[in-house]
């Protein structure tokens, strides 16, 4: 960007759209932090394993783009023929903080977001990119796919932003009814709740059995992990941190959520 040869630093915030206070607290940080903030918009295709949740992902492009309001310089929100004019064939291995929790319950999914997020990378080449804390696995693949491809931007983490209720703020909020999103405030009770467990057994059993009890939930995993590594840990005590990361649907839309203890 010529902005770039002109001594600017740039920030970068790339999304899928249906924006929400989530995104924004991103691309507002990156007004504050940097001269010129860019934003995408984009549905990434390889990044679906499930052609349902992909055919329903909300696209929200022209209310998004008010939104963003005067915060990004630049909004880029191509079609999928000018992102991939051929199908990409680029084959990743992001090693061990890929092949756990989303990794292993969505097979191809980082390899998917490795492929966009480095093209955005290396087309734009911010000082510094940010990405919401909810997604906590992606923003360490991203690093990895950061170190192999030398790809010197900073990636930026940034608190999780929530609802009232809690409930971790999402686009695939949109999706549920008024009873399910009131009823997915529950992830982020049980998971604050679990802090009193006195250790990873209690709190596995506490979060799994909490769950349970509500009909509209199916647990797809809860784990407790190294919050470096990611690798699944039971030392409440690691020098690392525990974090713990839960996936629920609830009827149809799949969330996710983390603690750290």
């Amino acid at each position: 960007m010529r902005e770039r040869a002109a001594g600017k630093t740039i920030g970068m915030v790339p999304t899928m759209g249906a924006l929400h206070e989530g995104h924004l607290s991103l691309i507002r940080r990156a007004h504050e932090e940097n001269d010129v903030v860019f934003c995408s918009i984009f549905v990434n295709p390889v990044q679906f394993n499930n052609a349902e949740d992909l055919e329903k992902y909300p696209r929200t492009l022209e209310a998004d783009v008010q939104l963003i309001g005067n915060f990004a310089d630049y909004v880029f929100a191509p079609s999928v023929e000018e992102i991939f004019p051929v199908a990409p064939t680029e084959v990743y291995d992001f090693g061990s903080v890929a092949n756990v929790m989303e990794g292993a319950a969505r097979p191809g999914h980082f390899n998917g977001v490795g492929v966009i997020v480095r093209r955005l990378l290396e087309w734009v080449r911010p000082h510094k990119a940010y990405f919401g804390e909810k997604d906590y696995q992606q923003i360490a693949v991203i690093r990895e796919m950061c170190l192999q491809c030398r790809i010197l931007s900073e990636i930026v983490p940034c608190p999780i932003i929530r609802e009232p209720n809690g409930l971790a703020m999402s686009s695939r909020n949109r999706r549920l009814s008024e009873h399910e999103f009131e009823t997915a405030a529950n992830i982020h009770r049980i998971l604050e709740a679990s802090k009193e467990c006195k250790n990873a057994f209690e709190i596995k059993q506490f979060v799994e059995s909490e769950i349970a009890k509500i009909p509209e939930f199916q647990l797809d995993y809860f784990e407790l992990a190294d919050a470096e590594t990611l690798q699944t840990t039971d030392d409440l005590n690691n020098p690392h941190g525990v974090m713990g990361f839960i996936t629920v649907y609830v009827g149809p839309v799949r969330l996710i959520d983390n603690v750290r203890y």
